[in-house]
């Protein structure tokens, strides 16, 4: 079928392509637009792996893309069914008719599995074709599962244009003097989409209290690494090993910890519980 070649999936452009998704915390069922999309969730909810095997189609055979390569709609089945979910919650950021017959969804899947408490992630795109007037998933990419809320759009100012960090360091500095905190150095940037994974985990409600009861953050645009380069090596951060990069001073200013080996650069591989050991490791004794 010619059309297939134009509907390639390209996963980070949907997911980018999506600034009016909303916050990505609002998950909803399903697309309400899209009832085939609610048939597939509630099959993975309800273990009903036959009736999710119908879903993809079999003539074309259905392609599913993943970090491993592509793979036989069978092979997708085994893995959504796999993850015994007893809850699935979706956040559909992208969901369009690429021509009559022809649809294309993206969404990022909440999954609590029924022998776990904590949720895990997964970001996927799909192509939906009308087959005799069913619905059948045709093409589709997915992410590895991770265990952090990746976020859906590069949207959020972390690192505002003109911003003077030496000065933001010495306002924190002064802060954590009276307050008997420690300073968190981030350096990043907007387009850096492990920053915004750093940045969205910072916010769930098992980290935050512990980085606001004990740290004064400053976040340090490092730009296309044309910014705040003295910053980076005055800190012994080293550009090279990526972003975001961390460093932790106590209230005088004296360097406590500086990342060496890109430790977060890959934000999206790191669990909560790595980044919690890391705040209490290096918040103040006794805090």
């Amino acid at each position: 079928m010619p059309f297939l070649h134009h509907t390639r999936i390209c996963l980070a452009f949907l997911i980018m392509a999506a600034p009016s998704a909303g916050p990505a915390s609002a998950f909803a069922a399903a697309d309400p637009n899209f009832p085939p999309l609610e048939v597939w969730r509630s099959a993975i909810v309800t273990g009903d792996s036959g009736g999710l095997k119908m879903l993809y189609s079999s003539n074309p055979a259905a392609e599913i893309e993943t970090a491993q390569g592509t793979r036989p709609a069978e092979d997708e089945v085994s893995f959504w069914s796999g993850l015994k979910a007893r809850d699935l919650k979706l956040n559909v950021i992208k969901s369009q008719s690429i021509q009559a017959g022809l649809k294309q969804v993206a969404f990022q899947a909440e999954v609590i599995e029924r022998t776990a408490k904590k949720p895990v992630y997964i970001s996927e795109a799909q192509v939906w074709l009308q087959q005799a007037g069913q619905w059948k998933i045709i093409q589709a990419k997915r992410t590895e599962l991770t265990q952090l809320e990746q976020p859906l759009s590069l949207s959020k100012n972390i690192y505002p244009a003109g911003v003077d960090a030496k000065a933001e360091i010495k306002e924190a500095l002064a802060h954590a003097a009276r307050e008997h905190k420690r300073v968190l150095l981030v350096f990043g940037a907007n387009w850096c989409y492990d920053c915004h994974v750093l940045d969205l985990a910072f916010q769930r409600p098992d980290l935050a209290p512990v980085l606001s009861a004990n740290y004064q953050v400053v976040h340090v645009d490092v730009g296309e690494g044309d910014k705040n380069q003295d910053l980076m090596q005055l800190y012994r951060v080293p550009m090279k090993k990526g972003i975001p990069a961390l460093a932790v001073l106590d209230e005088k200013g004296n360097l406590l910890y500086s990342q060496q080996n890109g430790e977060f650069e890959r934000a999206r591989a790191l669990t909560p519980q790595q980044l919690s050991a890391f705040l209490r490791k290096w918040r103040v004794s006794g805090s």
